[in-house]
């Protein structure tokens, strides 16, 4: 399929294509029907993407912890600054509708047993400095993750483990596109009981009046902003051919099912979604699956060969 599209100064460009609506001068690492993934800094391949292109931005970027990690991260004092670099051009290209969403994790002060602000402070400058709205924030609870940092979990037990990451959901205006029936939950059996036999409408102690249209089957419960997901994958396909061909994967993967829940939320089919801080690109293998169009860029060349696997099927 040819698509003739309009650059910004008005003269015709040719999308051949199909994938974007514009033209990247950049060979891709890795390209499927829907996708492309870029071995590149974001930065650099954001210079290429217009203004008001991407209806979804969805990434967990490398936290800003007191020590260092293989897949790069900057610590809390220099963080803000150096993302902010980021999310001003994430907020050029985001269509006025389109939403940035950020899973971000926390961190202790260094030495100390108190908690750094970093989260807070970036999330205030991006309101405040580059105009983004907050339109919700969600909590990322992992049952599964370790206790850590271990000195004051494990040894002085003068703390509890972090299971949480911060996750912002942002936006140009103050009605971004979004449809929770995109992601109802199965009824409890406790609600599915009141369904079926019915409830008596009556005033609830708090003041709330409870009335019949409470029982009404919505095929499906409202889910809440506490988003219980673990990080177990190690049956997949991902995996399996990484260990098959020695790669180690990468060690910082958010749950398909996080991808999964905003992708189903925030977007349509054929939008066009962007992971500027790829990974394995759990980003772009669920935006493929669900019929979306998507952008991964990426620094280290070893993730980016092993985010191959999730496509094998699918590479063009």
């Amino acid at each position: 399929m040819v698509n003739i599209i309009m650059d910004k100064l008005g003269t015709k460009k040719i999308n051949r294509d199909g994938i974007l609506n514009f033209s990247i001068n950049i060979k891709p690492y890795c390209k499927t029907n829907l996708g492309k993934s870029f071995l590149i800094d974001s930065l650099k391949l954001m210079e290429q993407i217009h203004d008001n292109s991407i209806d979804l931005i969805l990434t967990s970027p490398p936290f800003a912890l007191t020590s260092q990690k293989e897949y790069g991260n900057k610590s809390s004092d220099e963080y803000i600054d150096w993302f902010l670099n980021f999310s001003k051009e994430f907020y050029r290209i985001l269509k006025p509708e389109g939403s940035f969403v950020i899973d971000l994790g926390g961190t202790y002060l260094p030495g100390n047993p108190v908690r750094s602000i970093y989260q807070y402070e970036l999330l205030i400058r991006m309101v405040k400095e580059q105009n983004f709205f907050l339109a919700q924030e969600f909590f990322h609870y992992n049952p599964a993750k370790l206790p850590a940092p271990a000195q004051w979990v494990n040894v002085e037990r003068i703390r509890v483990k972090d299971s949480v990451n911060l996750v912002w959901w942002l936006s140009k205006t103050e009605r971004p596109k979004a449809n929770n029936k995109n992601v109802l939950r199965e009824y409890s059996p406790a609600m599915k009981n009141l369904i079926k036999n019915g409830y008596r409408a009556k005033m609830r102690p708090s003041g709330h009046n409870i009335t019949h249209k409470f029982q009404k089957d919505n095929k499906g419960a409202i889910p809440p902003n506490v988003l219980e997901l673990g990080n177990n994958e190690s049956n997949s396909n991902y995996i399996i051919r990484c260990k098959e061909e020695g790669i180690k994967p990468h060690p910082a993967r958010f749950p398909w099912r996080f991808a999964e829940f905003f992708i189903l939320f925030l977007t349509d089919k054929n939008d066009l979604i962007f992971d500027p801080f790829g990974g394995s690109n759990t980003t772009g293998w669920v935006a493929e699956k669900l019929g979306r169009k998507w952008i991964c860029s990426e620094l280290e060349e070893e993730y980016l060969k092993a985010s191959k696997f999730r496509f094998e099927k699918n590479i063009i």
